[in-house]
């Protein structure tokens, strides 16, 4: 998934790292019942303390936006800045399933078992692009879904918000919305569909390494 951001960014000199969470891409062989939200934080905690991270813009993609206000919470004084990309902002207390448009959360609900199926490509139309990410996204853990967030207002550091605004309904409309009001947020867009660091990689590099994060 961030194949192409990761390519451009580091050509320009910057160390990324994008670790996959558990159950997920080529981690999908440990998916289980008992992966949920704390399994994802601490993959990327994890990643944060072995690479002996410090200084670093943390981002977090759709349902990451759940998993990054939990690790930036833990962790704050390690952040330059945290960055939501048309993601979920929690708020202590909720889960994914409390933020979702009810239709999705009515379809989760009454799944037969722990596998929540990835959604259709989002907004996507470009037939190249369908065909790039079919096969890299998986099931999702249910546990994901259903754990509430635990924070306690540790992170007050710098935060942006970058909304995709190329398709149309999206979830993370309202996020969008509320950080683009509030002057504690950094505000962009970006006329795409969900998936920028597919579609628009040097347009949102060149966000990440200026204007979203300075």
């Amino acid at each position: 998934m961030w194949g192409r951001l990761a390519q451009l960014l580091r050509s320009q000199g910057h160390d990324v790292f994008s670790p996959s969470m558990t159950g997920i891409g080529e981690r999908a062989h440990l998916a289980s019942a008992s992966v949920d939200l704390s399994t994802h934080v601490n993959d990327v905690l994890g990643t944060i303390e072995y690479e002996r991270l410090s200084d670093f813009v943390l981002v977090g993609h759709s349902y990451g936006g759940m998993v990054v206000t939990a690790v930036a919470d833990r962790v704050p004084g390690k952040l330059r800045s945290l960055v939501y990309l048309d993601a979920f902002v929690p708020k202590d207390g909720q889960a994914a399933l409390d933020l979702v448009r009810p239709e999705m959360r009515e379809k989760i609900l009454a799944l037969p078992d722990w596998r929540v199926p990835p959604p259709p490509p989002q907004g996507m139309t470009d037939k190249d692009e369908i065909a790039w990410i079919e096969g890299r996204r998986n099931p999702q853990p249910i546990g994901t879904f259903r754990e509430k967030i635990s924070v306690k207002g540790n992170y007050n550091g710098k935060k942006s918000y970058i909304f995709c605004s190329g398709y149309s309904p999206t979830t993370f409309a309202p996020f969008g919305a509320a950080t683009k009001a509030d002057k504690a947020w950094r505000y962009h867009e970006l006329p795409t569909h969900h998936y920028p660091q597919i579609s628009m990689p040097r347009e949102l590099a060149a966000l990440l390494t200026a204007g979203a994060v300075t």
